[in-house]
């Protein structure tokens, strides 16, 4: 055989092995095609080609795996079962930018799907490789080992603090300084990953400076970056008093605030989320945010969007409500009770009905001013519906009795309870009766009213065992009235007139 034919042979050997990763490099990008893949027994065929001679051959076969395992955890599996780790370890750190990137993906789509298999990335020694990656001149390569980065420590605080001693931290906030939105965003979202799992992880993306870099970045017009940055910072305030001033300190107000009312959905939930992180701290963190008009900025955000992208500012209204009488009251100043209020009867959702419940509770419970407030919204047959449908998960349920509970307690505005002495079931008409009970001795006005609504009737009706709490409830509103009144309300006095009718004999001349 000649030189010529022999350089033909691998000339078409060549090209045989570069369509064939290509061609499976493309039918990966189909789920259709993926289980014929799998049973081809793909992943053996592609391993010996992330060793080939040919650069661009290594490339695509690490394309195509990474395609491959990202579709599912059982294919994630077979890299790991087929030794592909080490290989794909060793080559990042030796090969040209290209590889580099298609090696970084293949452990992002391993490292996704389950701690067990980010757990063997971090046995293989790829994180010290990865961290290395994040200096490279090239950008596309810092970002791909950032996403792996970030994708292996959002598991759980084991591998977020194995990401953290490998050095990574300080690299990613170099990172989200770098000129390229793309990257920006990735280390962003990694921070948040790594942030996210206990206040000592979240101290130590702090300790790298990370907050000031990331508090400027609120206001850049991408909103996919807008959408990580307000993540990360929130995943830092969330843990503890500390840390929330810390993120607060970095003057996030007022820009924040302009952030709920941006086009994108996501950027509105991430800024409330944020929002409502350090408003569950303190009275004077929720006081802040009042003081610089973000409750009232929160409640238009609340009415401009539905579903789950509200239930942030539906819980940051509660939080800040819990905390005192006086921050409660500007929640309802801000008109903050009608808006929680249709997000109760509006939402199909239990979780964010369940919020809205919770939050009107923690409106209502502080003085009677509060609960009125609560109450002439017509709020109360609403929870009340919502306790006792079958319907309704439990969560729903028990968060709505409690707010019953909460509002009633303080609910001095009869003919706001007066609808519930009708509906209510006997664990909550005790706290309707004792309600009345408290008001009618010292309102002659209610009295009269009480009478002619049919609630004195209705009282006489309620069935309450003798020495209850009800019943002495009821013993208290029937000595408001003449005995004559309340025997002529009492069930069975008409039968007892009428037999005295029967019975009554008329004057005759």
């Amino acid at each position: 055989m000649s030189q010529r034919q022999v350089l033909q042979v691998f000339e078409q050997y060549q090209k045989a092995r570069t369509q064939f990763v290509q061609m499976v490099a493309e039918l990966a990008t189909r789920p259709q095609n993926i289980e014929t893949l799998q049973n081809a027994g793909v992943m053996s065929l592609l391993r010996p080609l992330l060793l080939d001679v040919v650069p661009t051959i290594q490339q695509t076969a690490a394309l195509a795996l990474g395609r491959l395992a990202n579709y599912n955890d059982d294919l994630a599996e077979a890299v790991v079962k087929g030794n592909i780790l080490p290989q794909l370890v060793y080559s990042l750190a030796e090969q040209n930018r290209f590889y580099k990137k298609a090696a970084a993906f293949v452990l992002r789509a391993v490292g996704k799907h389950s701690p067990q298999l980010a757990q063997a990335i971090v046995d293989c020694g790829a994180l010290d490789t990865l961290v290395i990656c994040l200096e490279d001149f090239d950008p596309g390569v810092k970002e791909a080992a950032a996403w792996a980065l970030g994708y292996i420590a959002r598991h759980n605080a084991e591998l977020s603090q194995a990401v953290v001693d490998a050095g990574a931290i300080p690299l990613l906030v170099l990172c989200i300084q770098e000129p390229e939105i793309a990257l920006k965003r990735i280390a962003a979202s990694a921070l948040s990953d790594i942030a996210k799992h206990s206040p000592e992880l979240a101290q130590t993306v702090v300790d790298a400076g990370a907050i000031a870099h990331l508090a400027q970045m609120i206001l850049n017009p991408d909103a996919k970056l807008k959408r990580q940055v307000l993540s990360a910072l929130s995943q830092i305030a969330k843990h503890s008093v500390d840390l929330a001033e810390m993120v607060v300190e970095a003057e996030i107000f007022p820009a924040v605030l302009t952030c709920l009312k941006d086009k994108d959905e996501y950027v509105k939930k991430n800024a409330s989320t944020l929002i409502r992180e350090i408003a569950k701290h303190t009275p004077e963190l929720s006081q802040l945010i009042v003081n610089t008009g973000g409750v009232a900025a929160m409640i238009d955000c609340i009415g401009s969007c539905k579903g789950n992208i509200r239930l942030p500012g539906i819980m940051m209204l509660g939080y800040v409500a819990a905390h005192s009488e006086n921050l409660a009251m500007a929640v309802i100043i801000s008109k903050g009770v009608p808006q929680l209020s249709v997000c109760l009867s509006e939402e199909p959702e239990d979780h964010i009905k369940a919020a809205a419940a919770w939050a009107l509770g923690q409106i209502g419970r502080h003085t009677p001013e509060h609960a009125r407030a609560v109450a002439v919204t017509n709020t109360l047959p609403v929870l009340l519906s919502l306790y006792m449908s079958t319907e309704s998960s439990e969560d729903l349920q028990v968060k709505s009795k409690k707010a019953i509970k909460n509002i009633l307690q303080k609910c001095t505005h009869l003919p706001a309870l007066e609808p519930l002495l009708h509906d209510a079931p006997p664990n909550i008409l005790k706290y309707v009766v004792g309600q009345f009970s408290k008001v009618l001795p010292h309102d002659s006005k209610a009295r009269r009213l009480f009478v002619t609504s049919g609630g004195l009737k209705k009282i006489q009706e309620v069935k309450a065992e003798p020495g209850s709490l009800l019943q002495e409830y009821i013993n208290s509103i029937n000595n408001c009235y003449p005995e004559e009144i309340v025997r002529y309300y009492s069930p069975g006095y008409s039968d007892i007139l009428l037999q005295r009718v029967d019975s009554y004999q008329p004057l005759t001349n």
